[in-house]
C-alpha cells in the first residue's frame, strides 16, 4: 500500500503549491515567489510543526499517523477521491465505509471561509472539533494547544474523571446549560442512528457512559434530538464578558455542524466581539 516517500513529498508540495492564502481565509501579505502557500502556512493550518512538514515534503518522515494525514487533508482542501490517495501514500488505510468523517469538502470550505470576521467552528457528527477560523480562537482561545482527542464538545460537556475540558481557555457560560447538555446527549443517540457502525462514536459513548454520571443517566432517557441554539457568555481576559447567540446548523449527509457565534448587531458585545478580534491580531 506504501508508495515511495518521494511520491508523498512530491504531492504534498503540488497540493500545497495549488492553494492560494485567499483559498483558506489568509491574507497575501508580502510579495510571494509563487502564488501556493508556505510551508509555515500549512503547518498552521494543520495544526503540525513546519519543521514536520519539511521532514514529510523532502521525505525524512515517511509515516505519518491518521490524525495528521486527516489534518493535512482538511489543511489542503482534498475532494474524498485525493484525500484517499493521501492516506495510502502514508501507508494507511482510507477511513472506513460507515465511520464518521472530519473531511471537509473543498465547497464547504469556501463557505467557511467567507464568513469572514464571524466566530466560526466546524464539528463532526460526534462533536469533535474539526475546523476553526481565527475569529474562533481569538474569542475561545486556539483549541489546537489541546489534544486532538480532548477537543470535543461532548467530553467538554460532561468531563470524564473530572478532566478540564479542552476546548477553551476561558470561561464560557450557558444561559440554559441543562438544556443544553441534554441536547448534546440526544444529539449524539441520533448520530448512532446514521453512523451504526462507527468505533469511535461508540467509543465515545462508552468513555462518557462510564466516566460521567449526569450522561449517563441522560443517556439512558433514550431522547433523540439535535442541538440548535444557545446565548452564551465568554468571558475574555482583556476585553471582559461579551454576550453572543450561538446558532448550530447542520451540514449534509455527514451530520456536520457549523456553529457560529454571533452578538446583537450594533451593541456593546459586537463592539467588544471587534476587540477581541483585534487584540489577538496585535497579539500575533
Amino acid at each position: 500500500m506504501h508508495d515511495s516517500p518521494a511520491e508523498l513529498g512530491a504531492t504534498l508540495r503540488a497540493w500545497r503549491d495549488r492553494l492560494t492564502p485567499a483559498a483558506v481565509g489568509l491574507p497575501s501579505g508580502r510579495v510571494r515567489r509563487a502564488p501556493g502557500l508556505r510551508r509555515e502556512e500549512l503547518a498552521q493550518l494543520a495544526g503540525l510543526s513546519v519543521d514536520y512538514v519539511v521532514r514529510l515534503e523532502q521525505g525524512r518522515s515517511t509515516t505519518p499517523s491518521p490524525q495528521v494525514v486527516a489534518a493535512l487533508a482538511r489543511a489542503l482542501q482534498l475532494g474524498d477521491g485525493e484525500r484517499d490517495h493521501l492516506y495510502r501514500l502514508s501507508g494507511l488505510a482510507p477511513p472506513a465505509e460507515g465511520e464518521i468523517s472530519d473531511h471537509i469538502t473543498p465547497g464547504l470550505h469556501r463557505v467557511l471561509n467567507r464568513l469572514g470576521d464571524t466566530a466560526v467552528a466546524l464539528f463532526a457528527a460526534d462533536w469533535q472539533l474539526i475546523w476553526w477560523n481565527r475569529c474562533w480562537a481569538a474569542l475561545l482561545g486556539d483549541p489546537s494547544a489541546a489534544p486532538a482527542e480532548r477537543r470535543n464538545f461532548a467530553r467538554a460537556t460532561f468531563p470524564v474523571n473530572g478532566e478540564t475540558p479542552a476546548l477553551s481557555d476561558r470561561e464560557v457560560r450557558s444561559s440554559r446549560p441543562d438544556a443544553v447538555a441534554a441536547a448534546i446527549v440526544s444529539d449524539l443517540r441520533q448520530a448512532t442512528g446514521r453512523f451504526p457502525h462507527s468505533r469511535r462514536l461508540l467509543r465515545l459513548i462508552r468513555t462518557l457512559e462510564e466516566g460521567n454520571e449526569r450522561f449517563a443517566a441522560l443517556w439512558a432517557e433514550g431522547a433523540v434530538g439535535a442541538h440548535r441554539e444557545d446565548h452564551k457568555v465568554i468571558h475574555h481576559p482583556s476585553i471582559g464578558p461579551i454576550e453572543l447567540d450561538c446558532d448550530v446548523v447542520t451540514e449534509g449527509d455527514a451530520d456536520r455542524k457549523i456553529v457560529i457565534l454571533t452578538a446583537a448587531p450594533d451593541s456593546e458585545d459586537e463592539i467588544k466581539l471587534r476587540l477581541a478580534l483585534l487584540a489577538d491580531a496585535a497579539a500575533g
